[in-house]
């Protein structure tokens, strides 16, 4: 192979130019390389230095602010937790002294009935207590009644149409009551029974509205819960009690805590019977009065002049006769607590239903 000199020196040339570059470069530089393996000092800026130390003090700072912050966070919530305890036993005591008046008032009324109650029912709607009545002429009971709410007394009238009639104890059995009196009287036509006069259930009048005459009284409850009658020459005049529902009988005993006129007629005839008879102290509550008797040919039970004297020393302030004799029962806890002069229970158009 002929290869010339020339050629040999410019390849040797070109393949070692970059090394001698090199060499050169680190000659000039004056650079010193330390290929006996020792560490390189590799100084950390200064400004990196600054920043890691306020990113530190920072975090120091935020630990203190947390650590305050869950204290003072701790101290207010046993603030308002001393806060919350001490209003709610503001509010108790508030409540209680509320009440006082309330509760003097009806311990004055329940002393008055000299012994406590044999049969009682309470709940969130009403609460009633029963008790016995013996004066010596004649036997019966009395219920105090608490309505809650208005809702805790309604009017039944039987089979929801007219001409017909149910026992108390039917009515309260189909309703769910707890307890159940008569209410209205009747008159019977065409082997129909219907309830005499003006009679409202739920806010309407079943036959329209008749003016008082022979001394019969409407009574019932109005909108709010409370016992409301009298006689009354309009519709309008009632109408202005808004009245829920009722029914009518005769008479009127107390109103406005004042005994009221009781006609001739209905004191002699019959003088003594079995009565049913409900009224309202000042504090609303209701007091229904039941009292047995043989018969009504006036010979048992007890008159209405004895009724009214007592309801009138019971501290009752309105008080009003409904249908009484054999049509008197009263319904409590699923028994009937009278004793019905015919036997039995007599069916009636209207009922006075109270609902637990």
């Amino acid at each position: 192979m002929n290869i010339q000199v020339k050629q040999v020196n410019r390849f040797f040339m070109l393949a070692t130019a970059p090394f001698f570059g090199l060499f050169i470069a680190l000659l000039l530089g004056s650079v010193h390389l330390n290929w006996e393996g020792q560490q390189v000092d590799l100084s950390e800026p200064k400004e990196l230095h600054q920043h890691v130390t306020t990113l530190s003090e920072g975090l120091t700072n935020a630990e203190e602010t947390a650590k305050y912050t869950i204290s003072t966070i701790r101290k207010t919530s046993l603030l308002y937790q001393k806060t919350t305890s001490a209003m709610s036993q503001i509010v108790s005591s508030a409540s209680s002294a509320s009440r006082r008046p309330e509760m003097i008032y009806d311990h004055r009324i329940t002393a008055k009935f000299g012994t406590t109650p044999f049969e009682t029912v309470q709940s969130d709607k009403i609460r009633i207590e029963l008790y016995k009545i013996n004066p010596g002429n004649y036997k019966g009971y009395a219920m105090k009644i608490k309505l809650k709410t208005p809702s805790a007394m309604k009017m039944a009238v039987a089979g929801d149409k007219l001409g017909a009639a149910e026992t108390t104890m039917q009515a309260v059995k189909h309703s769910g009551a707890v307890a159940g009196i008569n209410a209205g009287g009747f008159a019977d036509s065409g082997g129909k029974r219907y309830p005499l006069s003006t009679t409202i259930l739920n806010g309407k009048y079943l036959t329209g509205f008749e003016p008082s005459y022979k001394d019969l009284s409407f009574v019932g409850l109005n909108q709010s819960g409370k016992l409301i009658g009298g006689k009354f020459s309009s519709q309008d005049q009632l109408d202005r009690l808004k009245p829920a529902f009722g029914a009518t009988f005769v008479p009127v005993l107390l109103q406005n805590g004042s005994k009221t006129p009781i006609p001739a007629k209905w004191i002699t005839s019959p003088y003594r019977a079995p009565r049913t008879v409900i009224g309202s102290y000042r504090d609303d509550q209701l007091l229904v009065l039941v009292v047995d008797g043989y018969d009504e040919k006036g010979g048992s039970g007890a008159s209405l002049p004895e009724l009214q004297d007592k309801l009138y020393n019971l501290g009752v302030q309105s008080a009003y006769n409904l249908d009484g004799g054999g049509s008197t029962s009263l319904i409590l806890n699923g028994r009937v607590i009278n004793k019905p002069s015919d036997g039995s229970l007599r069916p009636v158009p209207t009922h006075f239903l109270f609902f637990k």
